[in-house]
């Protein structure tokens, strides 16, 4: 069985978030760039599921500029076996990213796809949800535990109220949270063998899909600062400012 695995280039977690001086987005210039580790953890998953004996191939996909090649490659020495970039230099929203995942499974055929529940640059969540609708798949989502067995994927999921255990029907999309396991770091022997593994380069055009965005980001603005805390004197003048100040009773 092939499995696919989306992943995405992204400003690194460690990073703080400047935004752009015109607000039209966030300042990528200069900045530490590294693959989102909501993907890191499908990475890691699938190259379990290989070691299980689960799935025979893994493929790495990114959709961006040329330097998601870097991202692939870091894929590649987690144990991907090959990627595919599909290289557009501007901003591609999650529906053309669904699209155009779908026409790769198409070619692909894998038996299961593993996505990173969302991308931490926008936290759209949305691109799981689509292929699945586009490819008429079983999907997952918020997978904190997942078990491939007999056509299907038992899969336990976060919701509201705790965990909720599934069983979905082979193929089908999965989207995976924080909890399903820690990512390996890639040891030195095997970036040096994800250098020769291969990348096929391809574009949008080959799949007949059209990335221009449906949306227009109208304006980013970063979070008002935090104010500091106060210390009261007793519950008289806690109960006060939480009734004048905040407005949270009444």
């Amino acid at each position: 069985m092939k499995v696919l695995v989306p992943v995405k280039r992204v400003v690194d977690y460690n990073v703080k978030i400047r935004v752009k001086a015109d607000q039209t987005g966030v300042e990528t210039a200069n900045v530490k760039m590294s693959m989102n580790p909501f993907d890191e953890i499908a990475v890691e998953q699938a190259v379990r599921m290989k070691e299980a004996g689960q799935a025979d191939e893994i493929i790495a996909v990114s959709i961006g500029p040329q330097q998601s090649q870097e991202t692939i490659r870091t894929a590649l020495a987690m144990g991907a076996d090959r990627g595919i970039l599909v290289q557009h230099d501007g901003e591609v929203q999650p529906l053309a990213v669904a699209k155009l995942l779908k026409a790769i499974v198409d070619a692909e055929g894998p038996g299961i796809v593993l996505c990173g529940k969302q991308a931490i640059d926008d936290d759209a969540n949305q691109t799981a949800q689509m292929l699945s609708a586009l490819l008429g798949w079983s999907q997952a989502t918020f997978v904190s535990k997942l078990e491939i067995g007999d056509g299907e994927a038992t899969a336990t999921r976060e919701v509201d109220g705790g965990l909720e255990t599934i069983k979905v029907k082979l193929p089908a999309v999965c989207s995976v949270d924080l909890r399903l396991n820690e990512p390996r770091y890639a040891s030195l022997p095997n970036i040096m063998k994800a250098k020769k593994k291969p990348i096929d380069m391809k574009t949008p055009a080959d799949f007949g899909v059209d990335p221009t965005p449906r949306l227009t980001t109208v304006k980013v603005v970063e979070p008002p600062p935090r104010q500091a805390g106060v210390k009261v004197a007793d519950v008289a003048e806690l109960v006060s400012k939480l009734r004048n100040e905040a407005k949270v009773i009444s």
